[in-house]
């Protein structure tokens, strides 16, 4: 399985080469060019597009390859940081209720670090892409209905502390699990000085804690605007 490690993004590096890991695949640089175009005349969008390269352009990338840890920092910055700025870039038309797309990005989220499938994605580009592309699609479609302007700020604020709370529960379970959980991550943590438990319980760390440093953030934003709302309301 090693041999398959980092289909897309290369073979697992050894930390002599990694700052040398830059991934310039030209559909990749081609996609987030025209992301750039539709999203980053806003601010928003053009942190979004920001975000999206540091995952996959920079050597986290292939760092992710190597270290489960490193994959859970490349989901954290799609799911939690550059979902919702595209969501503050490319507004619904109506709030929507948050409900259903918790459910899906929930669902999308948890079956993905399901051992086989996870070590699918990290193995088939076509299976990695979806992997990327559900976690996104879902995570976007979350914060769309929790960052709406049109969403009161309470049930805005309850869900992103529900999203929080449902990866810190992810989290929690891989940093307490007895074993390595992924077969991919086996050999590769061991040139980096990690035992595969030892990265996993990491990765299960940033998950669980600091992970909600952006869900504090955008709750912050949530509060604030609320706040804004209810002093304009009664000036």
């Amino acid at each position: 399985m090693e041999a398959l490690q980092g289909t897309f993004c290369g073979p697992a590096p050894v930390p002599a080469d990694i700052w040398l890991r830059w991934n310039l695949d030209p559909s990749l640089l081609l996609a987030l060019g025209l992301l750039a175009l539709a999203v980053g005349r806003s601010r928003a969008g053009a942190l979004a597009v920001a975000v999206l390269a540091t995952a996959f352009v920079s050597p986290l990338c292939a760092l992710s390859a190597a270290l489960f840890s490193a994959r859970v920092i490349h989901h954290v910055l799609m799911v939690a940081v550059a979902a919702p700025l595209l969501a503050l870039a490319w507004p619904g038309r109506r709030p929507g209720s948050p409900s259903v797309s918790f459910l899906v990005s929930t669902a999308v989220l948890w079956a993905w670090h399901w051992p086989p499938a996870y070590d699918l994605a990290l193995s088939n580009k076509a299976a990695y892409w979806a992997m990327q592309v559900t976690l996104l699609g879902s995570a976007f479609a979350f914060w769309r209905a929790v960052l709406h302007r049109g969403q009161a700020a309470g049930t805005g604020l309850l869900w992103v502390l529900v999203g929080y709370l449902q990866m810190a529960l992810l989290g929690a379970l891989l940093t307490f699990a007895p074993e390595a959980l992924y077969a991919i991550h086996a050999v590769a943590p061991l040139d980096w000085n990690f035992t595969p438990l030892g990265d996993q319980q990491l990765g299960g760390l940033i998950m669980w804690v600091p992970a909600g440093l952006p869900f504090a953030v955008w709750g912050g934003f949530v509060a604030r605007r609320g706040w804004q709302a209810v002093t304009k309301g009664l000036a």
